[in-house]
C-alpha cells in the first residue's frame, strides 16, 4: 500500500505503483507514472510526461519533466523516462524531450547528485554517476558506467563512451570515447580508466589491448585516419576494439584532444 501524505498534491489521474511514498508538499501532475517502492520527497515536482521506475528516490527540490529550454519547442507531447533503482538528489532538473527524439532517458542504477541538469533529448545509460552540479546540454549521449566529476559541463550533441571517467570541472566540447580518463580544460585524454575497468571485471589483457589502441590515437603522432588504419592492421580483434572503432565512426563532433 502506498503512503501518500495528505499534504502532498497528487493528481487523480497519476498512476502510482505499490508501496510508493510521497512526502508532504510534493507535487505530482496527472500524466505521470511512478513505479513500485519509489520515494518522492517533500517539494519535489513531477510534471506531465514523467515515467519513473521502481525503487527510485527523488529528493527535495528536484523537477522532473519540465518543458525543454529550447526555443524550437512547440508544446509537442514528449516524455522523461527514468529507469529502476535511480537516485535523483536535491534540485536536479530533467527536461522533457522535443520532437527531435520525443523523450529524455535516464537508465537504471543511476546517481544524479545535487543540482545536476539534464536537458532535452539526452540519453543517459545504466550505472552512470553525475556528481554535483554537472550540466548536460541537449541531445547528449552518455553510455553505461560513466562517471563525471562535479561542476562539469557537456556541450550539446556530445557523446561519451562506456566506462569513461571525467574529472571535476571538465568542460567538454568534443566526444569522449569508451574506457578512457579525461581531464584538463578543455578535456583531453589522460589515460585509460584502468581502475574503473578492473572494478567492472576487465582482465589485464583486455586493459592492455585498450591501452595499445589509445596509444595509437592519442599518444603517437597519428591523425585519426592513420590511427584507425594502424588499429585495424596491428591490434588483435576484440570486443573492445570493435566498440572503440564503432564509437569513432559515430562521432560527429570529433574526439577530445590527446596529449
Amino acid at each position: 500500500m502506498s503512503k501518500l501524505s495528505q499534504h502532498a498534491i497528487v493528481h487523480a489521474n497519476a498512476k502510482i505503483g505499490e508501496n510508493v511514498t510521497v512526502d508532504p508538499f510534493a507535487v505530482i501532475h496527472g500524466d505521470v507514472e511512478i513505479g513500485n517502492n519509489t520515494h518522492i520527497h517533500s517539494h519535489a515536482v513531477i510534471m506531465n510526461g514523467a515515467r519513473i521506475g521502481n525503487n527510485c528516490s527523488v529528493f527535495p527540490g528536484a523537477v522532473i519533466s519540465a518543458v525543454p529550454q529550447d526555443l524550437k519547442f512547440n508544446e509537442e507531447y514528449t516524455t522523461v523516462i527514468v529507469g529502476d533503482n535511480t537516485t535523483i538528489r536535491e534540485c536536479v532538473t530533467i527536461n522533457r524531450g522535443t520532437d527531435y527524439n520525443q523523450t529524455t532517458k535516464v537508465g537504471n542504477n543511476v546517481l544524479l547528485m545535487a543540482y545536476v541538469h539534464i536537458a532535452h533529448d539526452c540519453i543517459i545509460g545504466d550505472n552512470v554517476i553525475l556528481a554535483n552540479a554537472v550540466n548536460v546540454a541537449g541531445h547528449v549521449e552518455i553510455d553505461e558506467n560513466v562517471i563525471i566529476g562535479g561542476m562539469s559541463a557537456v556541450h550539446q550533441f556530445c557523446k561519451i563512451g562506456k566506462h569513461a571517467f571525467l574529472s571535476g570541472g571538465s568542460m567538454l566540447t568534443k566526444d569522449v570515447p569508451p574506457f578512457v580518463k579525461g581531464a584538463r580544460n578543455p578535456v583531453g585524454y589522460v589515460g585509460v580508466n584502468s581502475v574503473g575497468l578492473k572494478r567492472k571485471g576487465y582482465e589485464n589483457s583486455q586493459i592492455h589491448l585498450i591501452q595499445d589502441i589509445y596509444r595509437k590515437i592519442f599518444v603517437e603522432d597519428n591523425n585519426i585516419s592513420q590511427a584507425i588504419e594502424s588499429i585495424q592492421n596491428d591490434v588483435e580483434d576484440s570486443t573492445e576494439k570493435t566498440e572503440i572503432l564503432a564509437f569513432i565512426n559515430r562521432s560527429e563532433r570529433g574526439l577530445m584532444k590527446g596529449y
